[in-house]
């Protein structure tokens, strides 16, 4: 899971996971109506802000708001670059 890429300051690369393709009782959701991923796992983190350090680490579980956030296209797969106060947790 190793990314050549080092995000600046209080920001964090998350790899988001994929949507759900069934719901709990079984049916298939066709690709329009998927919603947009809001967990996913950190993959590079900043340094932080001065006398702000960063609480989440690589491999931490995250959830982030439903449009937090900036796409961007590493080495043809998708991330999301963050800034840590628009996480919302760390999933346990």
């Amino acid at each position: 899971m190793s990314v050549n890429f080092k995000p600046l300051a209080d920001r964090v690369l998350v790899e988001p996971v994929a949507a759900e393709t069934k719901t709990a009782s079984g049916i298939i959701i066709p690709d329009t109506a998927k919603e947009k991923p809001q967990e996913g796992v950190v993959v590079a983190v900043g340094e932080g802000k001065k006398d702000e350090p960063l609480t989440v680490k690589v491999g931490d579980k995250v959830l982030y708001g439903k449009y937090a956030g900036t796409e961007l296209k590493l080495d043809g797969k998708e991330y999301l670059i963050v800034r840590e106060s628009d996480l919302l947790g760390i999933l346990g």
